[in-house]
Parts: structure tokens; sequence; C-alpha cells
């Protein structure tokens, strides 16, 4: 299994999941064009994506999914909550449960909820049966049952939105500072290490850190926050960039 985001933050947010020869695409926050483009620098044509699967329906998860979608024919999976919370119907849109794990051809799908001012909102965990790798952005909380979804994962990617300090002095206003810091905003750095304390890492290869905001965050931040918790001998940490890297992550 490998894994490459095409970028992750609050101008969009697309991560291609490739195993067996199956790729899906989770989220698809950029323009059908700009997709196109970092796909294909990838090596990956959007026709061979065996689907979409769309965690919320906010822009920077959805902005490309129904031209993309339209564009190469392809299906798209999202809760039943989310397609109801849509401006208008998605073509070849099938819903899935929540709760209750899925395939698409090679890879079965984990989706759980998430805490997140959306319809449904959840994320994933994606195995090929000799891996897992767990999505986890999006959420202002992480609960018990989260904890139980991303155990014993081997690669895991994990929203490091803001700094509380950067956020509260930064130059958002108050109101969209509250929303960002509530139970129904985004995880901050030291919200995302507690999680990672909370979870067995025995067989975590490397985390990458992602949904990092440009305003009110920085790389060195969110890496020494980690580090605290992984140590000096943990799996490397990668802060993903908006706008993706061209790069190939892969569990061995």
């Amino acid at each position: 299994m490998r894994i490459a985001s095409l970028g992750s933050g609050s101008s969009g947010n697309a991560t291609l999941i490739e195993a067996a020869g199956t790729r899906i695409l989770v989220d698809c926050g950029f323009g059908p064009r700009v997709t196109e483009r970092r796909l294909r620098a990838l090596g990956a044509e959007p026709e061979t994506l065996a689907a979409i699967v769309v965690t919320h329906e906010h822009i920077d998860h959805l902005r490309g999914v129904e031209r993309l979608a339209a564009r190469y024919r392809l299906p798209v999976r999202a809760t039943h909550g989310t397609l109801r919370a849509l401006d208008r119907p998605v073509p070849a849109a099938e819903p899935f449960d929540a709760h209750a794990p899925f395939r698409i051809a090679d890879l079965t799908l984990e989706p759980f909820p998430v805490v997140h001012d959306a319809a449904e909102p959840c994320q994933l965990v994606v195995g090929d049966g000799r891996h897992r790798f767990g999505l986890l952005t999006d959420t202002g909380v992480f609960t018990p049952h989260i904890v139980e979804m991303l155990a014993r994962c081997d690669g895991l990617l994990l929203e490091c939105n803001h700094d509380t300090g950067m956020l509260r002095d930064g130059p958002y206003p108050r109101w969209l500072q509250a929303r960002i810091a509530s139970r129904f905003g985004h995880l901050d750095n030291g919200q995302a290490a507690a999680l990672l304390g909370a979870l067995d890492t025995a067989r975590l290869q490397w985390v990458m850190a992602g949904h990092i905001s440009e305003k009110n965050n920085e790389p060195d931040a969110v890496r020494t926050a980690l580090a605290e918790v992984l140590g000096p001998d943990g799996p490397p940490v990668d802060v993903l960039a908006a706008s993706g890297d061209g790069r190939w992550r892969a569990l061995a």
C-alpha cells in the first residue's frame, strides 16, 4: 500500500491511496485541472481511480468532486448525511453507513464518525489485508471510538490544524477563532499529540501531519509537539504542504 497527498489545508484536501492495483481518492478539494495535474505528477491517470470517497461536504474537501467524477465517470461514495447536505445531487453517488465497513475493489474502508460542523462527517481507516492506513482530519475532539479505530495503524494522516497561541493572537476574527477551537472545529497540535499518546503505535511506520493552518501554525511547532510523544526513536513525521509534494509514501 502507498499513499500520496495532493494537498492538505484550508485551500483544499485530497489523498490518493493505492494498493493491489486499486486507487481511490479521498476527498477532492481542488478543481479538476489542479487535481489532474497533481495525479499525473504521481503517475496516476484520473480515469484509473476506482472511486472518490468524500468525508464531508465542506468546500475544501468537495470542490472538484462533481466535475472530476462526471469527466471520468467515477463513482462517488459518501455518508447519507453528506449526500443530503449537497447543494445538488452528484451523479453516480452512492451512500455508505458511517459505522459499517465496505469494500472498493481490493480495499476495505472502515469509516467512523467525527465531531465537526458538518451534516454527517466521517474519517477512515483503509486496509489492503496487510496494512492499515488511518486518516483523521476535521474533528474538534478525539473520542474513545476514534482511538479504537486508529489503533494499530501502519501509517497515519493526522490533523494538526493550529497552535493555540498563534490562533488566539492571530489575524482571524474572534468568531472564527471560536469556531476553529471548538469541539466542532479542528484539532490543535496539543490535541493531536495527545491522540498519538493514546494510540497503540507499535506498528506505526510514519505520520503525515495535515490540514495545517498557514496563518495559525508552523511546521516546527507541529514537529515539536508530536516528537514529545513519539520520542527520538519514533516514526518520522512529515508535515504536509497545502500544494502537495508529488511524493508517494509506502507502507512496507
